[in-house]
């Protein structure tokens, strides 16, 4: 058996004797890790094909009456992963540091665990670690077994032992394969130790969480074939500083992607939010320029947020462009098309936009409640509190249609909101709430002239 160093990419698993700055096969930077392997001389072909170990399936004679799923005591967790924890699933839950995935998935043992039994496999902390965090969280059950190890093998044993129909993996970058030549966390580690997991969960109908962290650029640690393999990838996003966690299904097999759950931290452990949309409008700034109410969807569930901007005069030769919340691209086109198609002078002025709460706004309707923002910060002037603005922006100033007004307008009337600007197209058969106003308009100049 001979002994090499290699260097395999983390995003695309390609290997190369030496190291080089960027992948050549996917073009990544800075993914290629060195690696330690094993190499094995080649027995030769194999001379005749084998038997199959499992029975092969005509795909009418599988039978899907019933789909079991779990409810796991979390509302807000059983609609990110929709409508609940599905027998035999594979669940990768990432985020920083500390920032409570395994506050999360130990608080949900007391419920799962009154019909259920759960093991819980910790490689980074002990079973005394453990029980302190759960006489802290309210977790009494006895239905759950602890056990502190970072061997697969050990692990897979444990799961034959006890039977279990949950299991926890806190986390897959300490779990070991001492048939890989590498250190724990490698990208070859943690394919291998996914891969059992996943036969396990797969060949004995198992539910399993896997907690995976995240890098300094927020990508999940080790190869990208990880977020791949598992049916559903949970990431836990939210300032640590902040007490609002927003947990987001970028991945789910069994139900809808961008479903967002939001949680507070609190001394014993996370409490769902029931309603984001208050909890992140509490505060705001009323009769302040600068700051307008916008109505996202997030996955099915509309949600109102607060768009803060700042716009002085610059002290520099070139302004400065900030924005936390919303891209940063998308927030320096809306600059642009301001100052050329609403011709609002921004050139001289640093403009730093930011949205209340920790939210992360990913969809373009909020371009319109950007814009706003932006242009009354830089004209000093106050919109109405009981406004809110919905709509894309193109390079032409005009405002797009965007979908699922009827649910935008609704959860805007059931917060105290009475009107809204929103495109003209989009109110097509559109039926407002009651003593709702509606306005529709064609561009962001028309949108603007409503705030004098």
């Amino acid at each position: 058996m001979k002994v090499k160093s290699t260097y395999i990419c983390r995003e695309c698993g390609y290997q190369t004797p030496k190291w080089m700055g960027k992948c050549p096969s996917c073009g990544s930077w800075n993914s290629l890790d060195e690696t330690i392997v094993k190499e094995e001389k080649k027995t030769g072909a194999i001379s005749k094909a084998t038997t199959p170990s499992r029975q092969i399936s005509k795909l009418n004679e599988i039978k899907t009456d019933t789909e079991v799923r779990y409810k796991t005591g979390l509302s807000e967790l059983d609609r990110v992963l929709g409508s609940g924890l599905v027998k035999g699933s594979l669940v990768l839950v990432g985020g920083d540091p500390g920032i409570g995935k395994s506050t999360l998935l130990l608080q949900i043992c007391q419920n799962l665990a009154e019909s259920k039994t759960i093991l819980y496999v910790s490689g980074e902390e002990s079973e005394r670690q453990i029980k302190l965090r759960a006489d802290r969280l309210g977790v009494t059950t006895e239905n759950l077994y602890l056990i502190s190890e970072t061997d697969v093998v050990s692990a897979i044993e444990c799961i034959h032992q006890i039977k279990p129909q949950i299991v926890i993996i806190d986390s897959i970058q300490t779990m070991n394969c001492e048939e890989v030549a590498s250190a724990s966390g490698s990208v070859p580690q943690v394919r291998e130790a996914t891969n059992a997991f996943m036969r396990i969960a797969k060949q004995e109908d198992v539910s399993m969480f896997i907690v995976g962290h995240v890098t300094k650029d927020g990508a999940l640690a080790g190869p990208r074939v990880l977020e791949h393999m598992v049916d559903c990838v949970l990431y836990f996003e939210g300032d640590k500083q902040s007490n609002f966690r927003i947990l987001r299904a970028v991945k789910n097999r069994f139900g809808s992607t961008n479903e967002i759950g939001v949680f507070e931290m609190a001394g014993k452990g996370l409490i769902e939010v029931k309603n984001p949309s208050a909890a992140l409008l509490e505060g705001r700034n009323i009769n302040k320029s600068g700051n307008c109410v916008v109505c996202t969807m997030e996955g099915s569930r509309g949600v109102l947020a607060e768009i803060q901007a700042l716009v002085t005069p610059t002290g520099f030769g070139n302004p400065r462009r900030m924005s936390a919340g919303v891209d940063f691209n998308r927030t320096v086109l809306m600059i642009a098309v301001l100052e050329k198609r609403a011709k609002i002078g921004l050139s001289n002025y640093d403009v730093y936009v930011n949205v209340a709460g920790g939210l992360k706004i990913e969809e373009t309707a909020a371009d319109l409640g950007i814009c706003v923002a932006i242009a009354t910060g830089k004209k000093d002037l106050c919109v109405p509190d009981d406004m809110i603005f919905i709509g894309e922006v193109g390079l032409g100033g005009e405002l797009r249609s965007v979908s699922q007004m009827e649910k935008r307008l609704a959860e805007a009337a059931k917060l105290g909101f009475t009107q809204a600007i929103c495109p003209k197209q989009s109110l097509k058969g559109v039926k407002p709430p009651e003593g709702f106003r509606a306005i529709g308009v064609k561009d962001i100049k028309e949108a603007l002239s409503y705030l004098k």
